[in-house]
């Protein structure tokens, strides 16, 4: 077999290379020199396959979108597979999506520094649609009423935001973090 990569596949690795720079950095603060060096590949490359860094930072928006939504639809099947009804498909998706944040932390921080990003337009209507396509994935796989999606995507924000501050690991180490504790043991 090739060692070689395919130039979808070194496309994919180079947005994988991506993801966890600008997690750390974001977009203003990470250099594409650091992305190309993580990916293997040189600078100039980089650019032939991503244009500029904008270009880059929004193909790493739609990939980590794409994972989230490729997660809640797994959840979905299973929990339909299994007779759940709507409420509890959607209470599935969220702990897959608590199991998501806690096994890969860039992918909230890629999400955080999105949405930090979208003083500048280009990225604003990317993260706008991307965020739009999650809301009707989600509503579309659960079967949930629209009124539940609202407290539902509402609670999914919360997360983010104590597990950008927190280690729990499962909704109901959440809810301790917000009752007023940490969800830590020890």
């Amino acid at each position: 077999m090739n060692g070689r990569l395919t130039a979808d596949e070194r496309r994919e690795a180079v947005i994988a290379a991506a993801a966890v720079e600008f997690a750390g950095g974001g977009f203003a603060g990470t250099a594409t020199e650091a992305i190309a060096r993580r990916a293997g590949v040189s600078q100039p490359y980089l650019f032939q396959l991503f244009r500029t860094k904008r270009d880059l930072f929004l193909a790493t928006i739609r990939y980590s979108f794409a994972r989230i939504a490729g997660r809640f639809e797994e959840a979905a099947k299973a929990a339909h597979a299994a007779g759940l009804e709507a409420d509890a498909v959607l209470e599935a998706m969220g702990h897959a999506y608590i199991a998501l944040l806690t096994s890969d932390r860039d992918l909230l921080r890629i999400q955080l520094h999105a949405y930090a990003a979208c003083s500048d337009p280009e990225i604003q209507v990317v993260v706008r649609n991307q965020f739009r396509e999650l809301w009707q994935a989600v509503a579309r796989v659960s079967g949930a009423d629209p009124d539940a999606l609202y407290p539902w995507f509402a609670s999914g924000m919360l997360i983010n935001v104590i597990a950008s501050i927190d280690d729990a690991t499962t909704l109901e180490g959440f809810a301790a973090h917000v009752h007023g504790g940490s969800a830590r043991a020890g």
